[in-house]
């Protein structure tokens, strides 16, 4: 996603804080071509589209960790429904056999009546149809050609479920993929772009980095905050305890963290679950507008579609993974462009 830290602006005309991607690559797009042709983009000009970048793969990262849960939930799902299938067929073969058994009795008896060897055909709802040969049925036989037909009934029911089930999950692995590309792909152009810096260039902003980092993992003032619960606190601690951990798309712990990874790992720390990306968390519990109501633990949500999630930390800052290339650490809530807190 975006850096959360504004670039310095060498003029009015160049791009303040991107609040979209979009609108960073509309910016982007018209410096490029007021630019004289050949001209190399200055160094604040490259973080800005590499800030965009980051931003497009966040969103897309997110994208893909709702498909990759999709995917989990059809498996689990499927297999259910394939257990069910398996244990419904043994029980179908078990009544079949029990009719097995009463036309043997019937055999050894003097023959097989009529009715039974019906019972055995490959249709009886066919044969239940023919209202005139019912006459001929015990309530034993109609009892055992009944469950036969729910059971087989059921167990339709249950493939058909099963099939539509693993179209979906065919279609979802689909959109994992392409998901799993689109991420892949904004961050090779970024570092693309940061391959083209000179030395210096590569070093002032490895050092913008390491000093947001630096201050980060000193003892920042939270100030006298309380926290939103018992549970949310202990969730926000167990971030805590993650700084300085790496930020990687689609992970959540316990070594690495997107941004929704590490909230859903977090509260999971603290006995509470939570949906796994942001989108969904931003439902998960009491929305809170006004940033003067937040408290300690509160989840909260920034960018128009919700695609970036981290806990309020107290004193205006919030703890959370920000983007590739960094680590889990607290910005200003300022740097973000806020949407509301969740408390849940």
């Amino acid at each position: 996603m975006a850096s959360h830290r504004r670039p310095k602006q060498p003029s009015r005309t160049r791009v303040t804080v991107l609040t979209t991607a979009a609108a960073a690559a509309v910016a982007l797009s018209a410096q490029a071509a007021n630019a004289a042709p050949g001209e190399k983009p200055s160094k604040d000009e490259v973080k800005a589209k590499v800030d965009a970048l980051y931003e497009q793969a966040e969103q897309a990262t997110e994208k893909y960790n709702g498909a990759k849960e999709k995917q989990e939930k059809l498996q689990k799902e499927i297999s259910t429904v394939q257990d069910n299938v398996a244990r419904g067929q043994e029980e179908l073969n078990e009544l079949r056999e029990g009719l097995g058994s009463m036309a043997s009795a019937q055999y050894r008896s003097g023959g097989i009546d009529p009715s039974v060897q019906l019972f055995l055909s490959s249709d009886p709802d066919d044969y239940l149809d023919k209202a005139s040969t019912l006459d001929q049925l015990s309530a034993q036989q109609v009892d055992a050609l009944t469950k036969i037909q729910d059971k087989q009934r059921e167990l339709a029911q249950q493939r058909a479920e099963a099939t539509d089930k693993l179209k979906d999950l065919a279609t979802t692995r689909e959109e994992l993929g392409k998901k799993k590309e689109e991420v892949q792909s904004k961050l090779g152009e970024a570092q693309k772009l940061l391959n083209s810096l000179t030395a210096a260039e590569k070093a002032a902003l490895a050092e913008e980095e390491a000093r947001a980092t630096r201050s980060s993992a000193e003892r920042v003032d939270l100030g006298d905050a309380k926290p939103a619960s018992g549970r949310a606190m202990a969730a926000f601690q167990a971030a805590q305890s993650k700084i300085g951990s790496p930020y990687v798309y689609g992970a959540s712990g316990p070594s690495s963290f997107d941004c929704s990874g590490l909230t859903s790992w977090a509260f999971a720390q603290a006995g509470v679950g939570i949906p796994r990306i942001s989108q969904d968390q931003a439902n998960a519990g009491t929305r809170i507008y006004n940033q003067s109501d937040l408290m300690v633990g509160d989840l909260v949500i920034f960018y128009g579609d919700l695609h970036h999630v981290g806990f309020y930390a107290g004193n205006g800052q919030v703890l959370h993974a920000p983007r590739s290339g960094t680590v889990v650490r607290y910005e200003s809530i300022g740097n973000m462009p806020y949407q509301f807190g969740v408390r849940i």
